[in-house]
């Protein structure tokens, strides 16, 4: 074993510092320099590149990588802690078994209080699962059409977004409509957005990111509009579309469209590295649920049970059915395991958007699926 990740290390440190020009450069002048006492301090300056070049390696995603496979996931999330995360939950749903719960960190790291698998968490977008399967029912039901355009919906949308009369509800569900991402505009994080217009400014009169159906780009502006248009079609919020034909069939009592409707103790506490606010607080107009139930809406909707006669049919000719979430403080990630019929949901709440949480947090997601696939044979 202890061979194995040396080869693993030496592959990857070799990857990283191939693809550095300045080592590569040095390298062929070294071979071509005929000089001795040159060749010699190319030599030195060689090894010392890429003795620095090791400064960059991103060490704690190494060390998540290679460290040795636990027996148990509670482990897993154990040792998640010791590289700087604050709390995570993991739900495990494996067909024909009792469903495991697991939680390691803390729920409050000011108030000191541990985590615990029932408590709400922001899903981000995974809320977009829910806002996609809510279209999907509206669709079948002829109260909206995949083919109607942007500026058919939204008239007053019309000069404001560029092929607005081109762009359908179809590529937008898809992110195929080339309409720009509120969150990549420069003044999005400086100057926070405090309503849904302000929020949607930040994605007009600008250039399209692509003709429509031309490619694919993930946009929050697309689900903006969506949630929007599900409001103006039901002539109420589509929040409580979404209790009475998902939640409520399903039993899925702790979810919910916002932070209005929760118990704030309930919510697990967000924290962003090298900052001391708690993001709970932050109002962003996603979902809340726990990690059960979001694994028995997956379940649902990969089973189909969250469909009526008909539904899934459209539902899998314009969305996914899996996703992640992203916002300050919290990260999400939600699958389905076809080859072991089996869910899985992960909440860690640490974000660093300049840093690599993400990234360590996708190792324990893949690790964990290990532990599980090695457990269930």
């Amino acid at each position: 074993m202890k061979e194995i990740k040396a080869i693993i290390l030496s592959s990857f440190l070799f990857r990283l510092f191939s693809s550095e020009p300045l080592l590569v450069y040095l390298f062929e002048i070294n071979h071509s320099v005929k000089n001795k006492p040159i060749k010699q301090i190319l030599k030195i300056v060689f090894i010392a590149a890429s003795i620095g070049s090791l400064y960059f390696v991103p060490w704690i995603l190494v060390r998540a990588w290679i460290m040795p496979l636990p027996e148990t996931v509670q482990e897993q999330l154990n040792e998640a802690m010791t590289y700087g995360l604050d709390g995570m939950i993991v739900y495990v749903d494996k067909a024909g078994k009792t469903p495991e719960l697991y939680a390691a960190g803390w729920h409050d790291r000011k108030k000191k209080l541990p985590a615990y698998p029932q408590a709400l968490f922001k899903i981000a977008s995974i809320t977009k699962l829910y806002i996609a399967v809510a279209t999907t029912k509206l669709v079948k039901e002829k109260r909206l059409s995949l083919d109607k355009t942007l500026a058919e919906y939204f008239p007053e949308l019309a000069e404001s977004i560029k092929y607005a009369d081109r762009i359908t509800l179809r590529m937008m569900v898809q992110h195929r409509s080339g309409i720009p991402n509120f969150v990549d505009h420069p003044d999005y994080w400086t100057k926070p957005p405090k309503s849904r217009q302000e929020t949607l400014k930040y994605a007009l009169d600008l250039p399209a990111n692509f003709e429509p159906g031309k490619e694919y780009a993930y946009s929050n502006t697309n689900y903006m509009l969506i949630e929007d248009l599900l409001d103006k079609t039901l002539g109420y919020a589509h929040q409580q579309f979404i209790k009475e034909e998902i939640l409520d069939p399903l039993g899925l009592k702790n979810t919910f469209g916002s932070l209005s409707e929760v118990n704030m103790e309930d919510v697990m506490s967000g924290y962003y590295v090298g900052n001391e606010t708690d993001f709970k607080h932050e109002n962003n107009d996603l979902m809340l649920a726990t990690a059960e139930d979001v694994g028995i809406f997956l379940r649902a909707l990969n089973d189909g049970s969250v469909f009526d006669i008909g539904e899934q049919q459209i539902y899998s000719s314009i969305y996914e059915y899996e996703h992640t979430g992203l916002l300050p403080g919290y990260q999400s990630i939600a699958k389905y395991h076809k080859d072991m019929d089996m869910v899985v949901i992960q909440f860690n709440n640490t974000t660093n958007f300049d840093g690599y949480e993400w990234s360590l947090a996708e190792i324990i997601y893949s690790r964990i699926v290990k532990i599980l696939k090695k457990k269930n044979g």
